[in-house]
């Protein structure tokens, strides 16, 4: 059984742990309901998240193991050495732009994130846009965990058995089908239970595949002292300059599967209204998330750079037979059998981890896009035995499953389809939502000097440098030599799902503008203003 929460212009009295920001003075001319409770009580479980645990759960949806093993090849492939540059470079847009998040978090914790925030600056359109962007990459990247969970998952059984054969299940289309359909049919059910069981089961989860990942570097970093390496490359600081040796379609590339590699940090401000303090603790939470994840993944891509090389053979990184799961290739050169077997844990480790609080974010903006009629009211409804969006999540795990087998069926690697297509996604909503900050916080951004860094300039560079690599990656999708090779019509499948999804979105948005005109007409969430200014909390 489930209850559907009142939508904002059903309730008179919000819930005291989500205020209403409306003001008629504040509002813009053009809303034709200024007086609308613009934020409202959904019904989740409130004063559950603390700065470390939402930092665990950001990090857990990035899935450093997964991550690592997914993208490497494909940034390889783009800059090769420059692959400690693009993590850098890849790294700048996502936390500038985490300065916009916390911002607007501050003046609305509300769970639906970058759709609400940037309805309230830009207006329904654009708002309902920004959120299709972030729901479409989250179906995305939940079938690429499943994928990488249900590949790790035989190649530990064929590892404890001794039986090479066994790996090769993974990459069978039915068997893998069916498996990664069961993966997610569990993980959905897990993200039913509410938030207070994904964040016990992340700390164990985030905690031993990070003490595995260190160790694999570390052990790498030996091998390469004591000559034992294959190729046993010496340190050097170019690795991390971007500004020589790349041209501006391979650093766009590169710089798509790196912005790809730092999705989902923004899990931590989906939390808002169920963190402890939600105007300052995801915010916090966001940027500590960020800043581990760069530390973890320039300490890994120079281990393996320096051990493996860049080379198109044998274990070289960029052996096109190890792009898909670099570290099945080298699990076994650096850390022998049953250390490898220890690693291929942590990464089915990291993938499950991540699959199931990826469908936080999801569910909530969800969640958030039903109770302000966005989308149909039946994914507003939450499950009164765990205070959480179960239906919402439901629904992304089916979609999910839809688009993994389509996906799989068309493409002979889909993860390098899919990553590829992701940071297109990516780019759009996350580069929306910093613009979002400058415009809904216009009449403060001078005010102070706390508000011309934070409010105005990081945001602005942040969004700007998305969207240019948006413009760049959608360009470079349509030649299918920079994704798997497969096509349609001669045009890479990369473009199909990265740009053709979002163009798809345009003729959803206008089919429910026709069924549900209220949140269109600016009724249920209004464009507007910050009521007042604390630049100087937080």
């Amino acid at each position: 059984m489930s209850s559907s929460p009142s939508s904002p212009t059903e309730s008179p009295d919000p819930a005291p742990s989500t205020p209403s920001t409306s003001d008629p003075n504040t509002s813009d001319p053009g809303a034709s309901n200024p007086v609308t409770i613009e934020t409202n009580s959904k019904g989740l479980a409130s004063g559950k998240v603390g700065v470390f645990s939402g930092a665990v759960l950001g990090i857990s949806t990035v899935a450093p193991g997964y991550t690592l093993t997914a993208s490497i090849g494909l940034i390889v492939a783009a800059v090769g050495l420059k692959m400690p540059a693009i993590f850098i470079a890849g790294f700048i847009p996502m936390f500038l732009t985490a300065y916009a998040y916390r911002e607007l978090n501050k003046d609305t914790p509300d769970c639906g994130a970058s759709f609400t925030w940037s309805t309230k600056a830009f207006g329904p359109y654009v708002g309902w846009m920004c959120g299709w962007g972030m729901v479409v990459a989250t179906i995305i990247v939940l079938s690429n965990l499943a994928a990488i969970g249900v590949q790790f998952f035989y190649l530990i059984i064929a590892q404890i058995f001794d039986k090479p054969s066994i790996a090769d299940l993974g990459t069978n289309k039915l068997v893998n089908i069916v498996t990664t359909l069961v993966l997610l049919a569990i993980a959905t059910w897990v993200s039913m239970r509410g938030i207070t069981t994904s964040e016990r089961l992340q700390y164990v989860l985030v905690g031993f595949q990070l003490i595995v990942l260190f160790a694999f570097a570390i052990i790498a970093f030996v091998k390469v002292a004591d000559g034992s390496a294959p190729a046993g490359l010496h340190f050097d600081i170019d690795w991390f300059n971007p500004f020589t040796g790349l041209t501006i379609s391979a650093f766009a590339v590169g710089l798509t599967g790196s912005i790809f590699a730092f999705w989902g940090w923004d899990t931590c401000l989906t939390l808002g209204e169920e963190s402890k303090d939600p105007k300052r603790t995801p915010g916090r939470a966001g940027l500590l998330c960020v800043m581990s994840i760069l530390l973890t993944y320039l300490l890994v891509a120079v281990a393996v750079m320096m051990y493996a090389g860049v080379g198109t053979d044998g274990v070289g990184l960029g052996n096109e037979n190890n792009a898909e799961n670099v570290f099945g290739a080298l699990a076994d050169p650096i850390l022998g059998r049953w250390g490898g077997v220890l690693l291929f844990a942590a990464i089915l480790v990291s993938s499950i981890a991540s699959l199931q609080t990826t469908f936080l974010p999801v569910a909530r903006t969800m969640l958030a896009m039903g109770s302000y009629g966005a989308f149909p009211k039946k994914v507003a409804e939450i499950s009164p035995r765990f205070l959480s969006p179960s239906f919402a999540a439901l629904v992304a795990g089916i979609v999910t499953a839809v688009f993994y087998t389509a996906v799989t069926l068309l493409s002979e690697r889909t993860l390098i389809d899919t990553i590829a297509a992701l940071g297109i996604m990516i780019c759009w909503y996350y580069g929306i939502t910093a613009f979002a900050c400058v415009w809904y916080i216009r009449r403060e951004l001078f005010s102070s000097v706390h508000n011309f860094f934070f409010k105005f300039l990081f945001p602005l560079l942040g969004g700007a440098a998305l969207i240019v690599v948006f413009v760049i990656s959608v360009g470079e999708s349509m030649n299918p030599d920079n994704g798997s090779g497969a096509s349609i019509f001669g045009v890479g499948l990369v473009f199909y799902i990265g740009f053709g999804l979002l163009v798809l979105g345009l003729f959803v948005m206008l089919y429910l503008r026709m069924r549900q005109p209220a949140f269109f007409r600016g009724e249920t969430l209004p464009r507007s203003l910050p009521v007042s200014s604390d630049a100087d909390s937080g």
